[in-house]
């Protein structure tokens, strides 16, 4: 328990300091923060859909939930994961076009054009699962009341389910198709142009330049699809479910923990930033 609530406040923290330094430091005012603070934003509801569940089930021993707060439990986490894969996505581009267009960079991610991507992200991601928790909230849930998993996911809820799945199993995998296995699409196209360019680069450190620009980038996203891929292709078998519990922990739990310190410990930006700010608060302290 306790360490659940070190991971909790950890994670808590540590993003909220992203989206200030994101917010405060003009120098951070680009499209790669933009989406790193949209990124943190995200982490922060992520993580509070999860952990304070598991932590009051903890502290009063009650692992008890409505199918109505399991419901919405996974609608929030559905979009969270969504939105996700599509900040992911929308990063790489960034990177491939800083990389790989330098000269058209400017014009083409331009603060509004940023903004809209980043709200249709959003938009969509609650459009798609306002529809599929339509269709899971018509469910009867009349079989065995015990779901075997640390919180509402998609299929050990539909396995609790005395209806016909057919139809929701059917629209959550062409959902899935888009707004998960697109965007990865999307983000792998990109670093495979990305490799390339930094890779026909004359200089040794030329080349490192270039690839210190979207390394902490390509840590988060192979962290997060090598995780989410493992726990939704694999065949869903009783003797890999407790190793199906273990990435899911990974993916929902320590990703938004390790998130912002990758990118505060390999970003040269982040640590300027983060210096700035705490000597700013070095000069308020003496002033006082």
């Amino acid at each position: 328990m306790l360490r659940i609530k070190v991971i909790y406040i950890v994670t808590m923290t540590a993003n909220m300091l992203i989206v200030v330094l994101v917010v405060a430091d003009q120098h951070l005012h680009t499209p790669m923060y933009f989406f790193l603070g949209n990124l943190s934003c995200l982490e922060i509801c992520y993580t509070s859909t999860i952990l304070p569940r598991m932590l009051a089930s903890f502290l009063t021993g009650d692992k008890t939930i409505s199918v109505t707060g399991c419901i919405v439990q996974f609608y929030w986490f559905g979009v969270l994961v969504t939105v996700e894969c599509y900040l992911l996505a929308l990063m790489s581009y960034d990177r491939y076009l800083a990389i790989c267009k330098p000269l058209h960079y400017a014009a083409l991610m331009n603060g509004r054009f940023c903004m809209h991507l980043a709200a249709g992200s959003w938009l969509s991601s609650f459009i798609v699962l306002t529809i599929l928790i339509y269709l899971v909230s018509q469910l009867v849930f009349c079989g065995p009341n015990e779901i075997d998993h640390f919180f509402c996911d998609f299929t050990p809820m539909i396995k609790l389910s005395c209806s016909d799945t057919n139809l929701v199993t059917l629209v959550t995998l062409i959902f899935s198709s888009v707004d998960i296995v697109s965007p990865f699409i999307l983000t792998l196209t990109s670093y495979v142009y990305i490799i390339s360019t930094i890779l026909r680069i004359p200089s040794a450190t030329g080349r490192q330049k270039a690839f210190s620009t979207c390394s902490s980038h390509l840590i988060v996203v192979t962290i997060f699809y090598g995780t989410l891929m493992i726990v939704y292709i694999l065949p869903n078998t009783s003797s890999l479910k407790a190793l199906n519990k273990i990435f899911s922990v990974l993916y929902t739990v320590l990703t938004p923990l390790i998130n912002p310190l990758i990118y505060s410990l390999r970003n040269k930006d982040v640590k300027e930033a983060l210096r700035r700010a705490l000597r700013k608060g070095r000069v308020f302290r003496e002033g006082d």
